[in-house]
């Protein structure tokens, strides 16, 4: 996949609180993030994690600024744009089978299609045999697959992830780092996931940012050098982990300071 490139020039998001005064959520930034790029970004509550990505994803709009994706003004939701949130957001109503179908039936792609490339995506995920399972009847990591083979199934460039596993126990959260990191390298989407844990930034990155709260800003920006997949327990894992705590240890220290 050779497009989902993001341009960010001046991108700045403001809101009034109940006294009336302009508050930043998001001051300007400038970010460039490349096609088929995996960009993490991490940071502690109020740095405008999810500001950001919901602007990306044209969920909201910035109050300044521009954003570009290949080129062209985000200005609302694209179908070449996929967001998967903490809450899995399947209908219960549908199986596993007709949830990642209803993606495809969205964009005109009829049912026998829909059908067989459903069935393959969630072959990918190792849900084939639980196709026919509804929501209530899977774990919380096998509805996390379904939303991720519905989402992949549609062919996106790029995927939004905003803590997709956040609330998985933490077998299950590793087991799908892997799939996810698996599945990237396979179609190349350009993907911005949301997460508050440093190691699994620094494990699916390749590029992680740390922000930093009032207002929400870009802190470092950090190229991760790793094969992928890499070994938690490597000496330069642990260099990054280093250098992110540190930083990370500063930006809370400034928070403490803010709020005292």
């Amino acid at each position: 996949m050779t497009s989902g490139t993001m341009s960010l020039r001046g991108v700045a998001k403001y809101y009034r609180n109940p006294n009336g005064e302009r508050m930043a959520a998001l001051s300007p930034l400038d970010l460039d993030i490349a096609a088929s790029e995996f960009v993490c970004l991490v940071g502690p509550s109020g740095c405008g994690k999810t500001t950001l990505i919901n602007l990306l994803a044209g969920f909201d709009q910035p109050s300044c600024g521009s954003i570009t994706i290949d080129g062209k003004p985000v200005t609302k939701p694209d179908s070449e744009r996929i967001m998967i949130f903490q809450d899995y957001g399947l209908y219960p109503w549908k199986s596993a089978l007709g949830n990642v179908m209803f993606a495809l039936e969205a964009k005109g792609v009829a049912k026998s299609e829909a059908k067989a490339t459903a069935l393959h995506h969630l072959e990918i995920v190792g849900l084939k045999d639980s196709a026919e399972r509804y929501p209530h009847q899977l774990s919380g990591g096998m509805k996390q697959r379904v939303a991720i083979a519905r989402a992949l199934a549609a062919s996106p460039q790029v995927l939004f992830m905003d803590e997709p596993f956040a609330a998985l126990d933490a077998f299950t959260r590793l087991r799908l780092q892997d799939e996810l990191l698996r599945i990237w390298q396979e179609q190349q989407p350009t993907v911005v996931f949301v997460t508050h844990d440093l190691d699994e930034a620094i494990y699916l990155g390749s590029k992680v940012i740390l922000m930093a709260p009032y207002p929400g800003r870009l802190r470092k920006i950090v190229d991760i050098q790793l094969p992928r997949p890499c070994d938690r327990t490597d000496s330069v894992f642990a260099a990054y982990r280093r250098e992110l705590f540190r930083e990370f240890q500063l930006v809370h220290e400034e928070a403490m300071d803010y709020a005292i």
